[in-house]
């Protein structure tokens, strides 16, 4: 049952969601600065040194190193001056976990037209991305190798702590052969292959995607039992294999799309084979997850959705699966185990 609360405190509710959309826009126009790359160590600096430094005036720019430092960015130093912070330095270019790529990304002109026609997603279904842009998000990045660059930095560090929970939480080692459809680089099949000595894997995607595996597969010591093999999963997949792994695909895609995917999968895998599904698994119930916010950045953008157990049942089971388990990791995803119906 939902919290019960007065009238006023949940108008104050509001009030605060709506505030955290203004820290937002700071915040990107922070990132979009590099100003977290003006400062060095617990050194402070002068707001007027820096505001000369960007060509910008000196009260307003010291009112916005403020209002930063009421968010926890910067603290307040002698004369004028701001440290940045722990939470701050998070949003130096390459600092880890891409928080400055993430609020580029996520926050700047990739999304927020976008924003504008969320509603053309609820009335007809299709992304308000395509409607804002004339494009698909997969075209618009490749049209924008800049903005690109930000978005995979993004999901380098929004997915980061995913591939060794994924390799610690399944056991792979009853697996002879394991294939990552669309598996770019190689990041979650290196993973897995590092820890489960005894399996063989074979890293499918697109030609350009696969070009860049080698050494990230040297990297994990794994490059002499990995086959790269190149193509689209809506053509075919690599045949014959005891295990499929598709992490972060299905959720990218439209229940027809997913069908052509899995059929193909399908034709592949040995009889007895398994599917592996890595995805974020929505709880059935009411509680807060940050899965279902997720869920409407795939409505707005490529079209895709986050799923429950149950619905991830309901998908399969058409296209002659059936889910045998869903086990949690130590990160955000599960794996969806899936057998041949």
């Amino acid at each position: 049952m939902a919290e019960a609360m007065s009238p006023e405190v949940a108008a104050s509710r509001l009030m605060e969601m709506t505030i955290a959309h203004w820290a937002g826009e700071l915040l990107l126009q922070a990132a979009q600065m590099g100003l977290a790359d003006k400062f060095t160590a617990n050194e402070p600096r002068r707001a007027v040194d820096l505001a000369d430094e960007y060509g910008m005036r000196h009260r307003e720019f010291y009112r916005f190193l403020r209002a930063l430092a009421g968010l926890g960015l910067l603290e307040s130093a002698a004369d004028g001056s701001f440290r940045l912070t722990d939470l701050g330095a998070a949003l130096r270019s390459g600092a880890p976990g891409a928080a400055r790529s993430a609020v580029i990304a996520m926050i700047g002109d990739l999304l927020k037209p976008a924003w504008k026609q969320f509603d053309h997603g609820l009335v007809t279904g299709d992304p308000g991305f395509e409607k804002a842009h004339g494009k698909s998000v997969f075209e618009y990045l490749h049209d924008n190798p800049g903005m690109a660059k930000f978005f995979s930095e993004t999901m380098v560090g929004f997915h980061g702590r995913e591939p060794p929970a994924v390799a610690e939480a399944y056991d792979f080692s009853s697996l002879g052969s394991l294939v990552d459809v669309g598996g770019a680089t190689g990041n979650m099949l290196g993973h897995v292959l590092s820890r489960h000595a005894g399996v063989k894997g074979v890293l499918y995607d697109l030609p350009h995607v696969v070009a860049d595996a080698p050494p990230l597969l040297a990297s994990h010591g794994v490059a002499d039992r990995v086959a790269i093999e190149s193509g689209s999963f809506f053509d075919s997949v690599p045949a014959g294999h005891d295990a499929y792994l598709l992490s972060h695909i299905i959720h990218d895609w439209d229940d027809a799309e997913n069908a052509t995917i899995l059929k193909n999968v399908r034709e592949a895998m040995k009889p007895d084979g398994k599917l592996l599904i890595v995805e974020t698994v929505l709880p059935e119930g009411d509680e807060p997850h940050m899965g279902k916010m997720l869920d409407m950045i795939m409505l707005l953008a490529p079209g895709g959705e986050e799923r429950t157990a149950s619905e991830y049942a309901k998908l399969l089971e058409p296209n002659g699966f059936r889910v045998t388990r869903v086990v949690p990791t130590a990160s955000a995803v599960s794996v969806v185990e899936a057998v041949r119906a």
